[in-house]
Formats: C-alpha cells, structure tokens, sequence
C-alpha cells in the first residue's frame, strides 16, 4: 500500500509540473493548435475550470488565480494527505 501512495504523491509532483507549464505557456500567447498547447489544456482544464468558475472575476483583475490555488490544493494533499493515509495503513 506504501507502493500506491509513494505513486499518487508521484502522480500529483507531475500533475503541478503541468500546471506549472501551462501556466507559463499562457504569458506567451501560443498557438492553440500547437500538440504541446492542445495536451496542457486538455490536461489542465478539468481540474482548472471549476476553480475558475468558484473565483469571483472582479476581485482578481483579470488574472486567472486558478493554477495558483489547484497547486496550493495539491500541495496541501501531498504534505497532509498522503502521509496521513501513509500513517492509518501502518
């Protein structure tokens, strides 16, 4: 069980990288038909959509704050989450 927690903490480390990516790719204006474009938001928008949508648009200036809070959520399972899970399995 050990196993499948180290791979989750794994999975999310590689999901903020792609956040992260998509996020910076944003500040220069890419093609949308470009592959690597078409996978980040294909990837991303599920997750980042419904955060968008919960975010009162005036308050944040036209900046789109929803990488910064899905990594913040990811961070909060990958330090108390998951080693609490790790924790009740032992």
């Amino acid at each position: 069980m050990s196993a499948l927690v180290d791979f989750l903490g794994w999975l999310l480390s590689v999901y903020s990288w792609i956040i992260i990516a998509a996020a910076l790719i944003t500040w220069v204006s890419p093609d949308p038909r470009n592959p690597v474009v078409m996978f980040l938001r294909q990837v991303t928008e599920p997750v980042l959509a419904p955060v968008r949508r919960l975010l009162p648009p005036w308050k944040t200036g036209g900046l789109d704050l929803s990488p910064l809070i899905v990594l913040i959520a990811i961070q909060f399972v990958e330090r108390v989450i998951l080693p609490t899970l790790l924790r009740s399995l032992y």
